[in-house]
């Protein structure tokens, strides 16, 4: 059998010391970019020009643009790259995929270093975009159809937008039909013992937020019995809909899909109502010393345009006049999505340490190589 392709998947003493250590890379980061803490922002108003005239503005600027991206493959936004490219050729595009949780520290380092590589980053670490902002090293900014946006999509001051809706969940081998479990609750069933993937929650912020989720709602005898299920492990949310579409798993955790259709051959992704999934909106930005700011200003409209929102892989929208594909609801109708609740946990670091080094105690550590390689300090220059 042909192995699935990751091409086609998408997309605290201590606690103190590392305190320390964090304020100590900002208040550099800070110095770095000559950061007064009395700043505030001021009005922004919302882009007005068209996608012409602001490809115009880039080309003028030089043409070149560097964007960080959270992922999980160097080739995960492969399609994205494309199709901005398809529309606007004359740019050159770099596109550096990795774990968020290594770019931001990155992007850290670059500002106090004053060796910034980025002009605009896109991540799943939310946190960092408001501290970002305290810090005053992003760029206000609004573009067009940002009053559209579902208001916890953006920054009132125009500090960030989010681009896109991404949901976690689990999946299933559609061969499964009525056989397959119709909750997460199901998962600790004895006889999905040796068939089930997951991305490690100790790895992934996100992944953990859904089991927490599940232990919220199932309680820890349920975490227990899915460690005895002999859950294959893996780094990056890309495994568990790797294992299922190449027929090595019948059920995947902690991986993105769509309730329209299969996002890989043969996986069906679920989200049963009255029980918990999880989903966010990717947050953008613009550094405010990045070199090329007005090709990052076209990337941000192009993002959000309805024409792009409209074709969304999960076929949900980050923008209130783009109706959903496929009978779905906007994402912000769906409870069970909490949706409020992830930038919420976020921002707690150190509640997140303690859910992370607690599934370490039921699940192992974390084992194996960062999947999109190991980038160093300042990938993409």
């Amino acid at each position: 059998m042909t192995p699935f392709s990751r091409r086609r998947v998408l997309g605290a003493g201590a606690a103190l010391g590392a305190a320390a250590l964090g304020t100590s890379i900002a208040g550099s980061a800070a110095a770095a970019t000559g950061y007064d803490a009395n700043t505030t922002f001021g009005p922004v108003p919302e882009e007005k020009k068209s996608l012409d005239e602001l490809y115009a503005d880039a080309r003028r600027e030089g043409g070149e643009l560097v964007i960080y991206a959270g992922g999980d493959t160097p080739d995960q936004q492969d399609a994205t790259k494309q199709a901005f490219l398809s529309q606007f050729p004359d740019i050159k595009l770099t596109l550096v995929v990795d774990y968020s949780k290594y770019h931001d520290v990155r992007i850290d380092n670059q500002l106090a270093t004053n060796t910034l590589v980025p002009d605009l980053v896109q991540l799943q670490t939310l946190q960092d975009f408001t501290r970002w902002k305290r810090m005053g090293v992003l760029l206000p900014y609004k573009p067009a159809g940002f009053s559209s946006l579902y208001p916890q999509f953006r920054d009132p001051d125009g500090a960030w937008v989010s681009i896109a809706v991404v949901a976690f969940s689990y999946m299933y081998d559609d061969t499964l039909g009525s056989a397959a479990p119709a909750t997460p609750r199901d998962l600790v069933d004895p006889r999905w013992q040796g068939a089930i993937s997951s991305s490690y929650p100790h790895d992934d912020d996100a992944v953990l937020y859904l089991y927490k989720l599940y232990t919220d709602a199932y309680g820890w005898d349920w975490v227990r019995r899915l460690a005895a299920q002999n859950v294959q492990f893996g780094r990056g949310s890309f495994t568990p809909i790797v294992a299922v579409a190449g027929k090595q798993k019948l059920i995947g955790i902690g991986g993105a899909g769509s309730l329209t259709g299969p996002i890989a051959p043969g996986v069906q992704w679920a989200a049963p109502d009255g029980h918990p999934f999880m989903a966010w909106g990717q947050r953008a930005a613009i550094l405010a010393r990045a070199k090329h700011p007005a090709a990052a200003k076209l990337y941000l409209n192009w993002s959000i345009s309805p024409g792009v929102q409209e074709h969304s892989f999960d076929g949900w929208s980050v923008r209130t006049d783009v109706t959903p594909v496929g009978g779905l609801k906007p994402i912000w109708e769906y409870p069970n999505a909490h949706l409020d609740g992830f930038p919420r946990f976020m921002a707690d670091r150190a509640e997140v340490e303690r859910w992370k080094q607690t599934f370490a105690l039921y699940f192992g550590e974390v084992q194996g190589d960062p999947t999109p390689g190991s980038l160093g300090l300042h990938p993409g220059q």
